[in-house]
C-alpha cells in the first residue's frame, strides 16, 4: 500500500507539478498500494452491474455496518450505522491550530469537496473501488467491542488451550466518502482470549498516527491507497494530502500507515502491521483487553516500513523482514532483529523496478526474495490508471540471499516464468535446491484492477536449483487454497501439513483444507466445508505441547466463522490432526466479526513474557 511519509517541504510542493516529482515527494508512497490482505481478499475480482461515479458523500449510500449482535432481523443487523464522528471533540493530542493553519484547514476542506470530488466524478468507479461493493455484507465495518467474558462454549475445549487468537482487519472508521477498497480500511483487531477455562472476547482499533488525526477532524484527511490513488483523481488526492501536510495540518513525518493486515509476537510484543508503514506496538492487558503502546522502531533502530509477513526461524528466535520503497531505488531492504530486539544491519536489495512484494520465505541458509510481474509505476496515474499494474514483458524472478550476508552480491536470482504469488507459505533446502510452496494467482493484479477472468490461487511448488540457475513449478492442489499457515515451528525447514482457506466463491473463505504433502498416494488435500451461507477466514495452527518431539500436527486449527443468514460470528477450534479436521469447539462471540486478513496464537506462557514497555 501506498505509504507515503517523509521528504522535505521543497519534494512536496513540487508533487502538484509534475509526476517525477509526485513520486518522489514521499520515501513511501506507494507502499500502501501493497496487498495487505489475504484471507478474506477484496472483492475486487468481480464486476459492478452499477456504473458508480465518486461525488459527495451524501451521493453514495452508506455501505451495510452493524455493531453488536442483537436478536433483530438479520437485514436490521447489517444496516447499523458507522459511530457518529464528534466533530466538535478537542484535539486529544493537545496541538491547537495558529489562525493560518485554520483557515487553510478551511480552504482545503472547501477544495476537497468542490475540486478534487468533481475530477472523481469524471470516471466511474470500478468495482475495485465501489464501496458498495468492497463493504458489502460481512465485508461491512463494525464498531468497537469491550471485553467481554465467560462466552457460551458448545462442545469441549481443550484444557491446554490457554492464551488469545487474534486476528487482524481492515475496518473503515469513516463511511467512505469516494473510493474504497476493502485494504483500505482502519486496522481492527479481534481477539479471544482462554484462560483457566474462561473464554473472553474484545475488538479493538489499532490507533495508528492515522486514526487518531481523523478521529480529532472528524472525518477523513488522508488519502485512500487503492480506493483514490489511481487517475488524475489519485494525483489530485496526493496534492491535497502534501498541501495539508506543508500547512501543518498532518505530519507527514509519522506516516499514514492503517496496521490491518498481519500480526507477529517477538520479544515480547505483539505487532500490527501492513507494510505502508513501521508496525504499531500493542499490549495485551491482562483482563484480554487491547491497548495501542505507540509506533514502534524498534527501539530506535528501523525507520523504515516493514511488509505484513515477517518470519521467525524458529532455530534462532531471529525475526526476518522485508522493506521496500516503490519510489527511492534500490526499491528493496532486508533485515533481521534479534530475540533481545537488537537489529543487525540492513540490505540494500538493487531491483531494476519498484516491485510489489507481500510475502517472502526462509530457509535454513536464504532468505527467498520473489521478485514477479506486478510492478508499481506512479506515472500511469497521469493516464488515468492505476499505479500498481502487472508487467508481461517482465520475467519473474525468485532470489536467494544468505540469510546473514551484509550486502547484496551474493544473491542468486533464478528465473520462474510467468509466477505471482501473493502469499509464500515455507521454504526448505533439498541438495542443491530450493523448495517454495506458495499459492500462484492469476490474473496477477485483479486484486486491483477489474478483470473479466476468474481469479485463481492454486497451491504450487517452486524448486530453485542453485547449481543449474533454472526453476521448475508444478501445482499440487487445483481449489482455491489463499491465506493460511503451518506448524511454526516448522519455518525454513520440510513441513508435512499446510492449513488453508478455502476461498470459493472469491473472495469468501468456505472452508478449511487440511493438505498432507507427503501422503502415500502424493499430496492428499482434505477439506471441512462449512455449511451454506456460512464462510470463514484464514486458519491459525496452535500447537497442543511444546515439546519438539510432538507430531507436527499435534494441535488444534483456530478461525472466525460467520454465518451470513443469522447474522452471527463465532470461533471453531478444530482438531488439527484429523484428516477432515473435526471440530472440537465453537465459541459464540458477541458481536460480529467481519471477514479480514491474517491472525496469530500467543501462548500463556509467551503471554507471560511480554515486554511493557
Amino acid at each position: 500500500m501506498l505509504g507515503l511519509k517523509s521528504a522535505s517541504a521543497a519534494s512536496l510542493a513540487s508533487i502538484t507539478n509534475q509526476s517525477t516529482a509526485l513520486a518522489g515527494g514521499h520515501g513511501n508512497l506507494s507502499q500502501q498500494i501493497s496487498l495487505k490482505a489475504s484471507a478474506a481478499q477484496h472483492r475486487g475480482g468481480r464486476k459492478n452491474s452499477m456504473s458508480v461515479k465518486c461525488q459527495s458523500t451524501s451521493s453514495l449510500p452508506p455501505p451495510p455496518v452493524d455493531t453488536h449482535v442483537t436478536e433483530a432481523s438479520p437485514s436490521r443487523i447489517q444496516r447499523a450505522e458507522f459511530p457518529a464522528p464528534d466533530r466538535a471533540a478537542p484535539q486529544k493530542s493537545g496541538k491547537r491550530r495558529n489562525f493560518f493553519q485554520q483557515m487553510a484547514a478551511s480552504a482545503l476542506d472547501h477544495i476537497e469537496r468542490t475540486v478534487v470530488r468533481h475530477i472523481e466524478s469524471q470516471v466511474p468507479l470500478p468495482s475495485t473501488a465501489d464501496p458498495r461493493v468492497q463493504l458489502e455484507g460481512n465485508f461491512s465495518p463494525v464498531e468497537e467491542s469491550p471485553v467481554q467474558h465467560e462466552l457460551e462454549v458448545v462442545g469441549k475445549l481443550p484444557a491446554n488451550l490457554q492464551g488469545v487468537y487474534m486476528r487482524n482487519g481492515a475496518n473503515p472508521r469513516f463511511q467512505p466518502e469516494g473510493g474504497h477498497h476493502f485494504f483500505d480500511g482502519d486496522g481492527m483487531i479481534h481477539a479471544v482470549r482462554f484462560k483457566d477455562g474462561i473464554v473472553s472476547h474484545c475488538s479493538r482499533f489499532t490507533k495508528t498516527y492515522r486514526l487518531r488525526v481523523e478521529e480529532e477532524e472528524g472525518h477523513p484527511l488522508f488519502p485512500k491507497a487503492i480506493g483514490e490513488l489511481h487517475g488524475h483523481g489519485g494525483v489530485a488526492r496526493l496534492a491535497l494530502y502534501f498541501a495539508r501536510s506543508l500547512a501543518g495540518i498532518v505530519d507527514s513525518s509519522q506516516g499514514m500507515g492503517v496496521a490491518n493486515a498481519g500480526l507477529i509476537y517477538h520479544n515480547g510484543r505483539l505487532l500490527a502491521m501492513s507494510e505502508d508503514d513501521q508496525p504499531y506496538l500493542v499490549r495485551i492487558k491482562e483482563d484480554g483487553d487491547l491497548e495501542t503502546v505507540r509506533k514502534f522502531d524498534f527501539d530506535g533502530q528501523h525507520h523504515k516500513s516493514m511488509i505484513a509477513h515477517p518470519k521467525i526461524d524458529p532455530a534462532t528466535g531471529e525475526m526476518f523482514a522485508l522493506s521496500y520503497n516503490p519510489l527511492m531505488p534500490p526499491h528493496l531492504y532486508c533485515f533481521r532483529v534479534g530475540p533481545d530486539g537488537k537489529k543487525a544491519p540492513e540490505v540494500a536489495i538493487t531491483l531494476p523496478e519498484a516491485t510489489m512484494m507481500h510475502d517472502f520465505a526462509i530457509t535454513k541458509r536464504f532468505v527467498v526474495i520473489p521478485d514477479q510481474q506486478v510492478v508499481f509505476r506512479m506515472t500511469e496515474m497521469l493516464k488515468g490508471g492505476s499505479p500498481v499494474i502487472y508487467n508481461p514483458e517482465k520475467m519473474a524472478r525468485y532470489g536467494l540471499l544468505p540469510k546473514y550476508d551484509n550486502d547484496e552480491s551474493r544473491i542468486q536470482w533464478i528465473e520462474v516464468p510467468d509466477c505471482f504469488c501473493f502469499h509464500l507459505w515455507n521454504a526448505w533446502e533439498e541438495g542443491d535446491e530450493v523448495v517454495v510452496l506458495g499459492s500462484c494467482m492469476t490474473p496477477a493484479d485483479s486484486i486491483f484492477n477489474e478483470s473479466d477472468q476468474p481469479l485463481r490461487s492454486l497451491l504450487s511448488e517452486i524448486r530453485l536449483n542453485t547449481t543449474t540457475g533454472k526453476s521448475t513449478r508444478r501445482v499440487l492442489a487445483e481449489t482455491n487454497l489463499e491465506a493460511g499457515q503451518l506448524n511454526r515451528s516448522y519455518v525454513g525447514q520440510q513441513n508435512r501439513f499446510l492449513y488453508l482457506a478455502i476461498a470459493e466463491p472469491w473472495p469468501k473463505i468456505s472452508g478449511i483444507a487440511r493438505v498432507d504433502l507427503q501422503a502415500e498416494e502424493g499430496v492428499r488435500v482434505t477439506k471441512h466445508l462449512y455449511e451454506d451461507g456460512c464462510y470463514g477466514a484464514e486458519p491459525v495452527f496452535v500447537p497442543r505441547t511444546s515439546d519438539p518431539n510432538a507430531p507436527e500436527d499435534d494441535g488444534y486449527v483456530l478461525t472466525f466463522k460467520h454465518n451470513e443468514k443469522t447474522g452471527r460470528s463465532e470461533l471453531l477450534v478444530l482438531d488439527a490432526s484429523s484428516p477432515s479436521l473435526d471440530l472440537l469447539a465453537t465459541v459464540k462471540l458477541p458481536s460480529r466479526v467481519p471477514y479480514g486478513f491474517h491472525g496469530t496464537f500467543v501462548s500463556e506462557a509467551d503471554l507471560a513474557k511480554q515486554s511493557l514497555e
